[in-house]
């Protein structure tokens, strides 16, 4: 067991009307996840220096940040590096949380390292902290029907079907990154 804090941060955008979308899976999560924690439930609070919401808790005994960004996906990468800055995480210490395309809905999968598949929040990541080898806990949006832009698929909410399997897709994403704890 390490007592270096583990900084778990969830992409997505800011705003009402972007909170119920598929780009936003990442800020939903650490929403599930400050159900789960001692004391429960954390509350995310502003962090001024690197404007992001965090709850500095813990998690399957481990001491973590949870955070959502305050800023767009595109330009994630700035906060993120203030937070691991802040608290001294190293890359290997943080995990990103982002909708992945390339997998079905609902597929989870952690792993460190790896490329951006053309996700703009993680492209913006890793050039800010200057390496691709941080975790990556990736949930499954599917692909844009027919012909639609990628672009503007992940701007949708998700379909009702989606919106009513959604609690259990995040619980199983919390789930995994509690295993790997």
């Amino acid at each position: 067991m390490t007592d270096s804090p583990l900084l778990i941060v969830g992409l997505g955008n800011p705003g009402a009307q972007y909170a119920p979308t598929r780009h936003n899976v990442g800020v939903m999560l650490i929403d599930e996840l400050t159900s789960r924690t001692s004391p429960m439930p954390a509350t995310l609070a502003v962090h001024k220096r690197t404007n992001t919401e965090i709850a500095e808790t813990r998690l399957g005994g481990r001491r973590v940040i949870l955070a959502r960004m305050r800023s767009f996906m595109n330009v994630s990468g700035g906060p993120v590096k203030a937070l691991a800055n802040f608290f001294k995480v190293e890359p290997e210490n943080l995990v990103v949380v982002h909708d992945e395309l390339e997998m079905d809905f609902g597929q989870v999968r952690l792993k460190l390292g790896g490329g951006d598949h053309g996700h703009n929040g993680l492209k913006s990541v890793s050039k800010s902290l200057g390496t691709k080898e941080y975790q990556r806990l990736a949930i499954g949006i599917g692909r844009p029907p027919g012909r639609m832009d990628p672009a503007s698929f992940v701007l949708k909410p998700f379909t009702s079907k989606e919106a009513a399997e959604l609690p259990f897709v995040l619980g199983d994403a919390a789930d995994e990154l509690e295993r790997s704890l």
